[in-house]
């Protein structure tokens, strides 16, 4: 095969990146992959050579103004990399990463899972809280017919049988 920016040398590298579900495939010589920056993944998007930025045309310099206080990575660098430096770069770009986390995921806000088992047993607890403070109230307004009913419940969800009197 032959490189995909010289169009002369050989490929030796070859690079494949999927994007919206559509297959990108790009082939290398050695010196095009060096020139590139495929050794540091730091500095090579192949995004960039994906649209044209590979054949001698330059990316665009972007003012960096906002820099992370603690390890001093920049938008750009992020823009570059698709990587941010350190977890305070988080807070310091979130205006920007709003927005691009929003469109790749369901949310912003991570909330995790739990197994369906222990999402049954909470929800059995919560209703046994519930009952049992329902039973309380019934046995201070001395509703006894009530507090009997919920007592019955009560013990059903706690695996024992109501015991008839």
């Amino acid at each position: 095969m032959i490189c995909d920016v010289c169009k002369t040398h050989t490929a030796t590298v070859y690079l494949t990146q999927i994007v919206d579900g559509n297959m990108k495939k790009i082939n290398l010589c050695e010196s095009c992959s060096k020139e590139k920056g495929v050794a540091d993944p730091t500095g090579f998007a192949l995004a960039d050579l994906l649209l044209g930025l590979g054949e001698n045309q330059q990316v665009e310099q972007v003012a960096q103004t906002e820099h992370c206080p603690v390890c001093g990575f920049t938008q750009a660098d992020f823009k570059k990399t698709g990587r941010l430096g350190c977890s305070s770069c988080y807070n310091t770009f979130s205006d920007a990463l709003g927005s691009l986390i929003k469109a790749m995921h369901k949310g912003t806000q991570h909330t995790g899972k739990i197994p369906a088992r222990l999402f049954r047993d909470l929800a059995r607890t919560d209703r046994l809280n519930e009952l049992r403070k329902h039973l309380e109230d019934a046995v201070s307004k001395e509703d006894y017919e009530t507090a009997a009913n919920l007592r019955d419940e009560i013990r059903q969800l706690e695996g024992g049988t109501p015991q008839s009197i």
